[in-house]
């Protein structure tokens, strides 16, 4: 398996296998697809960390971390949101989803991004160092439930004094 930063001409496959690999997800709006377009053509696109993983030539795998911002009062903290990543059924549990959430924290890190957000499922992104948001003083404006929301410090304690409202 390889994982690259995707290019242009990726981008309608990028789409699809969204599109497929959500209709079999546990937690889907059936727009996740659009996100990613809507999240390319914003300003918060950040090209190093939009990935592929690929194997024997065939797409597998696709993750998206953008910036984001924690407020609080006056003080805004940029940071990265990770939405969303995607696994083509017949790859998962293999440890894809594993390989590319490393990769971009990696890139991330390199690029001098001390932390990433997101919604998801605590069971599967605990195993990354993800932790609820409220345990770091940040809420959410959302109506998401907090144990839902949650963030990784790639700098160890880079959230400990930012405090605030994380909206996505």
């Amino acid at each position: 398996m390889i994982i690259k930063k995707e290019t242009v001409e990726d981008f309608s496959q990028i789409y699809d296998l969204v599109k497929v690999a959500f209709q079999t997800a546990k937690v889907s709006n059936g727009k996740e697809q659009d996100f990613v377009n809507q999240l390319r053509n914003s300003g918060n696109y950040i090209p190093e960390l939009a990935l592929v993983a690929e194997e024997d030539g065939q797409m597998i795998g696709h993750i998206m971390l953008t910036k984001t911002y924690v407020v609080n009062g006056n003080i805004t903290h940029e940071t990265l949101l990770l939405a969303p990543i995607s696994v083509v059924l017949a790859y998962r549990n293999r440890g894809v989803g594993s390989a590319i959430i490393k990769e971009s924290f990696a890139r991330a890190k390199t690029l001098g991004y001390s932390s990433i957000f997101l919604v998801g499922n605590p069971a599967y992104y605990h195993r990354f160092g993800f932790r609820a948001t409220v345990d770091f003083g940040i809420k959410n404006t959302n109506d998401i439930p907090d144990e839902y929301v949650m963030a990784c410090e790639l700098i160890p304690n880079a959230l400990q004094s930012i405090g605030g409202t994380i909206s996505f």
